[in-house]
């Protein structure tokens, strides 16, 4: 997260905002509360866009092939409103993501998740 440096940045970032409008589009409401920093509720939904997974699904859809399922493992429980981010995101870009998180296993496809949205 914060990479200033990654040589593919640039097309990660307009990726991001891409997906963001498009979801945004599709009914997907950011969930503020899992933007702990004080600032006005714009900034906390481009803080939400940089968390590290939905940085790692940018970078998969730039890097892979079309219908190519996407996997990411993290260290951590992925947040309430990345959970609802990726159920969108999984139907926008034809894509089956599977996370693992510090507690399960989620897959999401066709903007279900696996987990039944007990997480």
């Amino acid at each position: 997260a914060r990479d200033k440096f990654h040589p593919q940045k640039k097309e990660i970032n307009e990726m991001l905002e891409k997906l963001f409008r498009q979801i945004k589009e599709a009914g997907y409401v950011p969930d503020t509360n899992f933007a702990l920093q004080n600032v006005a509720k714009e900034e906390q939904e481009h803080i939400l866009c940089g968390h590290s997974e939905r940085q790692a699904i940018a970078f998969g859809l730039l890097n892979t092939s079309p219908g190519t399922p996407l996997r990411i493992i993290k260290n951590l429980r992925v947040c309430g409103d990345c959970h609802s981010a990726m159920k969108y995101i999984s139907n926008i870009a034809e894509r089956e993501i599977v996370m693992r998180d510090a507690n399960r296993f989620h897959r999401f496809r066709d903007g279900l998740c696996s987990c039944g949205d007990y997480w």
